[in-house]
């Protein structure tokens, strides 16, 4: 079974001026929002991620530029590009990611449902494949 991506698509409006993408906490983002932050100026040749998260949910978005994400949930894994500010990818809970490729304008905005937690953190991938092994 191949591990399904999650695809969710914000409203892009635009005319001749520009592109304008609305994000409303609440409406916008398809789970309620605690946090956000952004990951700009990554080096080429940078991967970065490395970790799995026990509870929280993410939608990742390139506002510009773009990046590749490697999304796993212990039995498949799965490539896929993000290059479109209107279109993000949903990171659940348990799913290893790693991204990478990073474009030198890209930045990647990251809403997520829960503050930061350390304990929330799997940076283990033994420690992960283990947990998610037993989730099945």
């Amino acid at each position: 079974m191949t591990l399904p991506v999650e695809w969710h698509r914000l409203v892009v409006r635009g005319d001749a001026r520009g592109t304008l993408i609305p994000v409303e906490l609440g409406r916008d983002v398809p789970f309620p929002t605690a946090r956000v932050y952004f990951i700009s100026g990554t080096m080429a040749g940078v991967r970065r991620g490395f970790h799995a998260h026990r509870a929280l949910t993410q939608l990742a978005v390139c506002i510009t530029g773009s990046c590749r994400f490697l999304l796993d949930d212990g039995a498949s894994k799965v490539e896929v590009a993000l290059d479109a500010p209107g279109c993000g990818v949903l990171v659940r809970p348990m799913i290893w990611h790693e991204m990478y490729d990073f474009s030198s304008d890209c930045v990647l905005a990251v809403f997520a449902d829960g503050p930061y937690d350390e304990s929330d953190y799997v940076r283990d991938y033994a420690e992960f494949a283990s947990l998610a092994g037993a989730a099945r």
